[in-house]
């Protein structure tokens, strides 16, 4: 069987499962992976309505966006945002991306406040060389782990997975990498290759698809593309890996809900065949 016709009998498989209502969660432990949000995919929406939107997807994890709890924001207020979350039986996993690239310690020490405040256990980071040594200090102080972002060709400081794995190679074990697989493989890295070599520095994955796997436009629905997600998620599974899978769906900002429940019934539906 071709890839192609692999990955419409997932689409098939996953879309019959989801019947009749695509909202409805999954039994609990029953995706294997820890299938969550990336709330930039909601960066148009009021947080209220951001978490309404996340339970219709059934997903139990979030990895917030500034948006949602904003950096303005005081402690009882960040609180008080992530109340609203845990009330919605969504685990806060992470928090990000969040451009940490002035070499203060008063700016480094900011992000890890608000980690603190918000109850976020992981940065989603975007640090640059210089700064990276001391957000390391702040990561064993806090005990709050980091994991830095590949952004692709356009990113001057960590385009591919292997850029950041080099820049912390010897450091501590808390510091990781958020592999993007879109902008991955963008740069014309293998995102396979890339997933094994990171090993247990893998911390955060950010899901999405491409038509085009080096074009930056073509994103799509999630199992309408490109991007070897079937491989992806056996990769994952067969390494054993315990962090987020998180939809970053950046299309369709206005109305990405549609989008996104199929881009959930179709990874649902690669993992129940897994």
């Amino acid at each position: 069987m071709g890839i192609d016709a692999t990955r419409r009998g997932f689409l098939a498989g996953a879309l019959a499962a989801a019947a009749p209502g695509l909202s409805a969660a999954p039994p609990a432990g029953a995706e294997g992976l820890k299938l969550g949000i990336a709330t930039y995919s909601l960066r148009e929406f009021q947080r209220k309505l951001a978490i309404k939107m996340c339970q219709q997807c059934g997903v139990k994890y979030v990895s917030v966006k500034e948006f949602h709890m904003p950096y303005r924001s005081t402690p009882k207020e960040l609180a008080e945002a992530r109340r609203d979350f845990e009330k919605a039986g969504l685990t806060i996993l992470s928090g990000g991306n969040n451009s940490i690239q002035k070499d203060t310690d008063e700016d480094v020490k900011f992000f890890f406040d608000y980690a603190k405040n918000c109850g976020m256990p992981m940065l989603i980071i975007a640090p640059t060389a210089q700064t990276l040594p001391r957000v390391e200090k702040f990561v064993k102080q806090y005990d709050i782990k980091v994991a830095l972002h590949n952004h692709g060709p356009e990113d001057k400081h960590f385009p591919t997975p292997q850029s950041v794995l080099k820049a912390i190679r010897n450091m501590d074990p808390r510091v990781g990498l958020c592999i993007d697989v879109g902008h991955t493989t963008r740069t014309g890295a293998d995102v396979l290759e890339s997933i094994v070599e990171a090993g247990s520095r893998l911390l955060d994955v950010h899901i999405k698809d491409l038509k085009d796997l080096m074009g930056k436009d073509s994103q799509s629905i999630v199992g309408q593309g490109a991007m070897p997600v079937v491989a992806i998620f056996k990769q994952l599974k067969k390494m054993n890996y315990t962090g987020g899978v998180m939809l970053e769906y950046e299309i369709e900002a206005d109305n990405p809900l549609p989008g996104m429940l199929q881009s959930f019934a179709y990874m649902r539906g690669v993992l129940a065949a897994l």
